[in-house]
């Protein structure tokens, strides 16, 4: 006679590729039943963009059929439960992850890589949220088609706060909804720095998987505010291929590895890998240069996430408000999924491996 032991005791032959451990000492069985010849239960996956699901799936349903019994029907349901990188400070706290993209100069294409980053998160199920800390270039509004967008107010426990507009299932957040976008501004950094504060902390995100942090360039004033004050949950490094975005990103991965600061480093995207016309989509023009993210990554230790061509789709997606990633069935949509899967994926291997980020204490 089967029974639920049994089938539990083959599952512990499957292992997570990326945890090392086998499925039921994780916890991610859930829910086994036999009945006659048909066996189910709930495979709880550590984020809805795991890249390996069907993988996990299948090798479920050949451990049974080896340790139990090759005759029986196994239905494994496939469901997800993004784990808690931080629980130390109270802001945020409906938040499970935070995470940070950063770049060491401008130019690189950052927030294309945030916004759309976001996008394809969402598109997987999880609940997402996009902030623009580019306080002095605030970009995301205009890449969401959002530049006449007013955020709403309401008050809850007798504060006043704003809720997030909402577009393509994600909650959007930018200084550029509260100023002209014409005019530029002219703030010191114990501003700008005010600002950031308030914009994470008098916001209503309510509860999400992922906050995607579109950081500014560089590291200065924005980037310890932030630090200080959220416990980032690891950081996304986007760079180009030339020589002088990698000396910069270099700068940004030391910036988050000091030992004072000790925020993970989730990984690395090179963008504008190389130029592909529309009339040829199957060239690659490699104007940038070859592959430097991918050596700047290989003799880091950091891993690649991903590498996103230069396309003039892109661009004409992100001017028009509809960023790239929304259509999964192009070249460049695909890539952005997989960046997605691969972000989720350091995700959990991070908050499997580490202890929750702290906060940053520094002296002034």
């Amino acid at each position: 006679m089967i029974n639920i032991d049994n089938v539990r005791d083959a599952l512990r032959h499957v292992d997570d590729p990326d945890l090392k451990k086998d499925l039921v000492s994780l916890g991610m069985i859930e829910e086994i039943t036999v009945e006659g010849n048909t066996v189910r239960f709930n495979i709880v996956l550590t984020t809805p963009a795991c890249p390996l699901k069907d993988m996990i799936k299948n090798d479920c349903i050949a451990a049974i059929h080896q340790y139990v019994s090759p005759d029986l029907e196994v239905i494994p349901n496939m469901t997800s439960r993004v784990r808690v990188a931080q629980r130390n400070v109270d802001m945020l706290r409906n938040v499970k992850n935070i995470i940070a993209v950063s770049s060491g100069k401008g130019g690189v294409g950052k927030s294309t890589i945030a916004a759309n980053l976001a996008v394809a998160l969402a598109k997987t199920g999880a609940k997402t949220g996009l902030l623009d800390a580019d306080i002095y270039g605030p970009s995301v509004p205009l890449m969401f088609g959002l530049s006449n967008a007013h955020p709403q107010m309401i008050t809850r426990e007798g504060k006043n706060l704003v809720v997030p507009v909402e577009k393509f299932d994600v909650k959007i957040l930018s200084i550029g909804f509260f100023v002209e976008p014409e005019k530029a501004l002219v703030w010191r950094g114990p501003m700008a720095s005010g600002a950031l504060t308030q914009l994470f902390s008098e916001t209503d995100w309510g509860d999400l998987d992922y906050l995607v942090i579109d950081m500014p360039p560089g590291t200065g004033d924005i980037h310890l505010t932030l630090v200080q004050q959220l416990p980032v949950t690891g950081v996304v490094v986007v760079t180009t291929p030339q020589e002088v975005a990698l000396a910069d990103a270099r700068k940004a991965l030391d910036f988050y590895n000091q030992e004072k600061i000790n925020v993970p480093v989730l990984g690395l995207v090179e963008n504008m890998s190389w130029f592909t016309p529309a009339e040829l989509p199957n060239n690659k023009y490699y104007i940038f240069g070859k592959e430097g993210g991918v050596k700047f990554a290989e003799s880091t230790g950091v891993p690649l996430l991903g590498q996103i061509p230069l396309v003039e789709s892109i661009c004409e997606s992100g001017d028009q408000g509809n960023p790239v990633a929304n259509d999964e069935k192009t070249p460049t949509g695909k890539a952005f999924t997989s960046l997605a899967a691969a972000v989720a994926q350091q995700v959990a291997i991070r908050n499997a491996q580490l202890p929750p980020t702290e906060v940053v204490k520094m002296q002034e």
